[in-house]
C-alpha cells in the first residue's frame, strides 16, 4: 500500500514503483503515452495504492466536514478502508502485508501500522495479515529532522566550513528552533546559499514551465523574514525552487495546522516539477472511466496539490510509533535517497539510531550488479535503515533498478 501526504509531487511519469511509465503525447491535447516499466513493484507484490487523506488526487467525500483532518484521523479512515477492501476481497487476507510510504507518509505509515495492529489486538475481523512497514525520506520528529538540514549542507559541500561553524556555533547544535538573533543570521547564511539548489534532489535541474516566476506569500500570516522567526529582518528566500513541500519552507512538521502549497505562495505550480503529464492523464474522461473513478464534472480536475483539506499534525513524533511497533516484532525498514534536502538522511539515520537497538549488521555498502548501490545498517527488533547512492526525495523515481531491489530483499527477509 502506497500512502500519498497531503500535498504530493504525482507526476505520472515519474513514480516507477508502478507498472508503467507515460512519456509525453508529443502534441497539445493529445493523451501521454504508456510503457511497461521493467522495475515495477508489481512485480514482486500486489500493490493497493491510496490516495489519502480524502480530498487528495481522485478521492473525494460527500461530506465536506471530512476535509477538516489530520494524522489521527487519516490513520482511521485508511484503517477502514483496508478492513472493507479486505471484506471484498478477502483472496488476499493470507498473505503477508506491509505499508508503505515516503515524505510525509512518514507520519502516516506508522500512524496507520498502529491503528493496524490496535484492531488486531481487539479482534476486529477481518484479520490483516500485518508484517511490517517501509518508510522512504519520510519526517518523523521535530528536533531530528529540524536538526538535519545543516550538517547534510555541510556534508555534501553546499556550505563552507566557516559558515558551518558559524552557525553550529551560533545555535550551540540546535537550529530547529534558534533561540538568538546569531543563530538566524548564521542560519539565513545557510540557506541563502542553497537556495537555487532543487530541494527534491540537489544534483537535479530544476523544471520551470512557460509562466514560472517568482512565488510571493499570500497569506500575510506565512513568516516574511527571519524576524517574524524571532531573528533577523533579513527577508527569508521565496524563489519556487525551495516551497515545494507540504510544511513551510525547511521548517520541521510542528504541532498544529499544516499550511496548503496555495497558502504559502503563488505560483504556476510545484516548484522544479512538471505536472503536465498527470494533469492531461488524470483529467482525461476516457482514463478516469477506465480506472473506475469519478469524471471530472463530479468531482472536480485533478490537481497535484489540493486546497480542500484543513490539515493538522496532531500525532506527534513518530519514534514513540516505531518503538512500539519494532518491539512487538513489526519489520521496518527506514530508507533514504541520500541527495534529497528536503527531508535530509542526516535526520532519519539519527533518529533511528537513537532509538537504542543493538546494531546486528554494521554499516556497510550494498550492491546492485556489482555496484554500491548505498549503505545500510541493520538493527534489533527487525528494524533496518539504508540509504540509496544518488537518489532524491521519490527514490524509486531516481533509481527504480536499485529500488525494485530492496524492496524485493526485504519482502524476501534476505539482507540487502
Amino acid at each position: 500500500m502506497w500512502a500519498l501526504p497531503p500535498c504530493w509531487r504525482a507526476t505520472l511519469a515519474k513514480l516507477p514503483r508502478g507498472p508503467f511509465n507515460f512519456e509525453s503525447g508529443g502534441s497539445a491535447g493529445s493523451l501521454p503515452k504508456l510503457h511497461l516499466n521493467p522495475y515495477s513493484w508489481s512485480k514482486v507484490s500486489s500493490v493497493i495504492y491510496l490516495d489519502s487523506p480524502a480530498g487528495v488526487g481522485l478521492s473525494y467525500s460527500k461530506n465536506v466536514s471530512d476535509y477538516e483532518t489530520g494524522d489521527l484521523k487519516t490513520a482511521a479512515d485508511s484503517h477502514t478502508f483496508l478492513l472493507n477492501w479486505f471484506q471484498l476481497y478477502p483472496e488476499f487476507l493470507k498473505n503477508p502485508f506491509y505499508i508503505t510510504g515516503e515524505s510525509y507518509a512518514g507520519v502516516y505509515v506508522p500512524t496507520l501500522s498502529h491503528d493496524v495492529v490496535k484492531g488486531l489486538h481487539e479482534g476486529i475481523k477481518p484479520t490483516i495479515n500485518f508484517k511490517g512497514y517501509m518508510v522512504g525520506n519520510g519526517v518523523c520528529d521535530t528536533v531530528f529532522d529540524g536538526n538535519a538540514l545543516v550538517p547534510f549542507t555541510h556534508g555534501m559541500a553546499l556550505i563552507s566550513e566557516d559558515i558551518y561553524k558559524e552557525a553550529n556555533i551560533a545555535c550551540q547544535g540546535n537550529y530547529w528552533n534558534g533561540s538568538s538573533g546569531k543563530c538566524e543570521a548564521a542560519l539565513s547564511k545557510v540557506y541563502m546559499e542553497v537556495d537555487a539548489l532543487n530541494i527534491y534532489d540537489i544534483l537535479e535541474p530544476c523544471y520551470h514551465g512557460p509562466n514560472s516566476k517568482q512565488v510571493t506569500p499570500q497569506n500575510s500570516k506565512i513568516p516574511q523574514s527571519f524576524k517574524d522567526l524571532g531573528g533577523t529582518s533579513k527577508p527569508l528566500p521565496v524563489r519556487t525552487r525551495m516551497l515545494g513541500r507540504a510544511w513551510p519552507l525547511r521548517a520541521p512538521v510542528k504541532d498544529g495546522r499544516v499550511p496548503s502549497w496555495q497558502e504559502l505562495a503563488v505560483s504556476s505550480g510545484v516548484p522544479c516539477m512538471s505536472d503536465e503529464v498527470a494533469t492531461a492523464w488524470l483529467n482525461d474522461d476516457s482514463v478516469r472511466s477506465a480506472i473506475h473513478a469519478e469524471p471530472v464534472s463530479s468531482i472536480g480536475s485533478w490537481i497535484i496539490c489540493t486546497d480542500k483539506l484543513d490539515f493538522y499534525h496532531d500525532a506527534g513524533s513518530m519514534i514513540i510509533y516505531h518503538k512500539n511497533l519494532t518491539k512487538q516484532g513489526y519489520r521496518a525498514f527506514i530508507y533514504s535517497g541520500d541527495h534529497d534536502m528536503c527531508v535530509p538522511y542526516t535526520g532519519t539515520e539519527a533518529w533511528t539510531a537513537s532509538l537504542g537497538y543493538g546494531i546486528v549488521d554494521s554499516w556497510r555498502p550494498w550492491f546492485v550488479n556489482e555496484q554500491v548501490a548505498g549503505y545500510t545498517q541493520g538493527y534489533e527488533h527487525g528494524l533496518t535503515f539504508a540509504t540509496i547512492k544518488g537518489a532524491g526525495h521519490t527514490v524509486p523515481e531516481y533509481k527504480p533498478q536499485e529500488s525494485l531491489a530492496f524492496y524485493s530483499r526485504w519482502l524476501a527477509g534476505s539482507k540487502l
